[in-house]
């Protein structure tokens, strides 16, 4: 792997360590999502691996449907220091929960699929009508 210089990598290594494309790399950062992103000296974006790891952060705030005003407030709120780390680790907390709740919910669809397909294999393997299953 290549990189810019030996302080961090590049926007395309950070994107293909990730799963996520330049253009929304480079939207995090326009969007103020990702703070931690350096220039080299030709301009080019260097992600060092407090950035690389922001940006793991702001990528699993975000799968985990966290808006992404949300995500920018959490930004903004600053590093973690003792003043804020208070705030950050309510917001984390909160979104940690809504995760939870999530992944019960569809423990539950899932469950109601696994049904459904039971019952759907064995009409079929009877030879049974599913006419009326719903």
């Amino acid at each position: 792997m290549t990189t810019p210089d030996a302080a961090g990598l590049g926007i395309r290594e950070v994107s293909e360590s990730t799963g996520l494309s330049v253009d929304t790399l480079r939207w995090y950062e326009k969007e103020g999502l990702l703070p931690h992103v350096g220039r080299s000296a030709d301009g080019r974006r260097v992600y060092g691996p407090g950035a690389v790891r922001f940006v793991q952060l702001v990528q699993s705030l975000r799968r985990t449907g966290m808006p992404v005003a949300q995500v920018r407030t959490f930004v903004q709120l600053g590093p973690g220091t003792p003043g804020n780390s208070v705030v950050r680790l309510e917001v984390l907390l909160r979104q940690q929960e809504l995760v939870a709740q999530r992944m019960a919910e569809l423990r539950r669809d899932e469950e109601v699929l696994r049904r459904k397909v039971e019952d759907y294999r064995y009409l079929i393997a009877n030879g049974l009508d599913c006419e009326g299953e719903s």
